[in-house]
């Protein structure tokens, strides 16, 4: 399998799927700082008002094997590019039509769109970067992490000015500028190097027969369920230990800077130090000792556990996207267990934030809440653990 050939054109592929990856976030995490506006001026329900981000979560799950359908009918570049343009329609539509029900159908295409476009990069990435997964899936991971830190962060400037319709809607120009950049993207393939097609190479097994497609769907779905819940919950945790909500709202602040930069720090490392089970234990250690000080510490240790839950959570996603590329030997396999892993492994998460507010509704306090963080943990190790054991 070959690379991308001249420096110029890896250069150009490699920031079109930076940009790419930027967009897979921002629909989702802009509507986190806008719930309470949302609520008011819509006179709406929390219930309501949630399912505006556990709808793409969902979404992300349940549509994430449709990649392998895109694939083989529209190719790579043609799927991302569609579906690209469906994330700005439906974002940019947030804006001009800013009701509930507008609201929720976007919400819902655009999780589709997420779903299928996360597969069909880490395909991508396997068929032109055969040599260089770890360092593009950096890249992948670090796109993603800066899209959510954006939009999380300056939603709420653009809300002061222009109301929550605009801080919502702006985010459009994100994926009308990768949609550019991606439509002008060079061929995959170098000057006298045979062209690398779209077209799939046939896949010489399901990986929904393979134990080992398992075990990966099982450490992805509890990795992401360990990133959605400390997104959540990390806040209302350090208001708990007496920080004031604008001070809380910064210790989530520090906890993704410190993800998005191991996010393409730590996989610099990876062809260096290739065992991913060390990995998996090296960055679960700095998770575990952030989750011991939220458990016994007071509240000057809330920002060095942030930290330290933010250097677990920067390396333990790429790593999870890694190990279907690790394991599969074309683009299409690539694709197809990338799509298993990911379609389970979002429908595990996307219930475990809530599952973590009915337990807090009946205790009254987060102690449980952490204990599952641990448990999270304990998790990630067993089936890493597995993964690593020789057959």
């Amino acid at each position: 399998m070959k690379e991308v050939g001249k420096k110029p054109a890896l250069t150009a592929v490699i920031f079109a799927i930076l940009l790419v990856a930027l967009n897979l976030r921002p629909a989702i995490s802009s509507i986190g700082p806008m719930l309470e506006p949302i609520r008011t001026d819509l006179a709406l329900t929390n219930g309501q008002v949630s399912l505006l981000t556990a709808v793409p979560v969902l979404c992300m799950g349940v549509f994430a094997p449709f990649a392998i359908v895109f694939n083989r009918r529209f190719g790579l570049k043609r799927s991302i590019g569609f579906l690209l343009a469906a994330i700005g329609v439906f974002t940019l539509g947030r804006g001009f039509w800013p009701s509930y029900f507008n609201l929720l159908l976007s919400s819902f295409f655009i999780g589709i769109a997420i779903a299928i476009i996360g597969p069909m990069l880490s395909a991508m990435i396997k068929r032109d970067f055969p040599t260089r997964t770890a360092s593009l899936i950096g890249v992948y991971s670090f796109g993603m992490g800066l899209g959510a830190t954006l939009a999380a962060g300056l939603t709420g400037v653009v809300y002061a000015a222009s109301g929550w319709p605009a801080g919502l809607a702006i985010w459009s120009g994100l994926a009308i500028a990768a949609l550019i950049i991606w439509l002008r993207m060079p061929e995959a393939n170098g000057k006298g190097q045979q062209a690398m097609p779209d077209d799939p190479l046939p896949i010489s097994e399901s990986p929904w027969k393979n134990l080992k497609a398992w075990y990966m769907l099982l450490f992805f779905g509890f990795q992401s369920a360990f990133f959605f819940s400390m997104l959540t919950w990390l806040a209302p945790i350090a208001i708990d230990k007496g920080l004031s909500v604008l001070s809380a709202g910064a210790v989530v602040t520090v906890m993704t800077a410190v993800q998005i930069v191991c996010n393409i720090s730590i996989p610099l490392l990876f062809s260096r130090y290739p065992n991913r089970f060390l990995w998996v234990l090296a960055v679960l250690a700095f998770g575990t000792a952030g989750i011991l000080l939220l458990m016994v510490a007071g509240a000057w240790s809330v920002w060095l556990a942030a930290a330290l839950i933010g250097v677990a959570l920067g390396g333990l996603f790429p790593i999870a996207l890694l190990l279907p590329l690790d394991a599969t030997a074309s683009a299409d396999e690539a694709n197809s267990w990338a799509a298993m892993t990911q379609s389970g492994g979002y429908l595990i998460s996307a219930f475990m934030p809530f599952i973590i507010g009915v337990v807090y509704d009946r205790t009254g306090n987060h102690d449980a809440t952490l204990w599952m963080f641990l448990a999270f943990v304990l998790f990630m190790i067993l089936f890493a653990y597995l993964l690593n054991r020789k057959p």
